[in-house]
This record gives C-alpha cells, sequence and structure tokens, in this order.
C-alpha cells in the first residue's frame, strides 16, 4: 500500500464520517501526511470524483459563501472497503516480521 492509498484510505475513512467541505478534510490529512501538498488533496478529491466514489454539491457555510462539500457514493464505500481489507493485510505482515 503506497502513500497515495493511503491517502485514498484515510480521505475516504473521513467522508464515511459524513459529508464534508474541502478544508475539513485537507486540514487532518495535511497533519498526518504534512509533506503532502495542498494541490494533491484537492487533486486526488477530484480524482475520486472522476471515478465516481465521491459526488459534491454547493450549500451555505458559515455566513460565508457557499462551500463545496463532497460526499462518498456506494462505490466510494465499497472502495474504502476494499482499501481497509488492504491495510489489514499489509498491517498484519509487517506485524509478522515483528515490527510494530
Amino acid at each position: 500500500m503506497l502513500k497515495k492509498d493511503l491517502l485514498e484510505l484515510c480521505l475516504l475513512q473521513l467522508l464515511a464520517g459524513g459529508d464534508k467541505y474541502g478544508y475539513e478534510v485537507l486540514t487532518p490529512l495535511r497533519t498526518a501526511f504534512p509533506d503532502t501538498q495542498e494541490s494533491a488533496i484537492y487533486a486526488l478529491l477530484r480524482g475520486l470524483g472522476k471515478e465516481k466514489l465521491t459526488e459534491w454539491y454547493m450549500a451555505p457555510g458559515g455566513g460565508g459563501p457557499n462551500r463545496k462539500y463532497y460526499k462518498l457514493t456506494p462505490a466510494g464505500q465499497a472502495r474504502l472497503e476494499e482499501l481497509r481489507s488492504d491495510w489489514r493485510h499489509m498491517r498484519d505482515a509487517i506485524v509478522s516480521f515483528g515490527v510494530e
């Protein structure tokens, strides 16, 4: 599982908790992966939309301009489950070598 897959897993996991606007996913991802550029995260969001794993909509945002909210699609939920399985397999394999 490469960094891009880990980013995708974390992003989809964030969206599994409910619809979020860009900054709501950007902040925890940048904290977890500080060497990742903001533009790469937004590119990943766009790519997930093109793959029909997420959808977006505009909604009022806290007294300011409307915000773009992202939500998980059924295909996105299936992809999340696939990535979770891949992660568990990799984690278990690494642990089998005594790495914790």
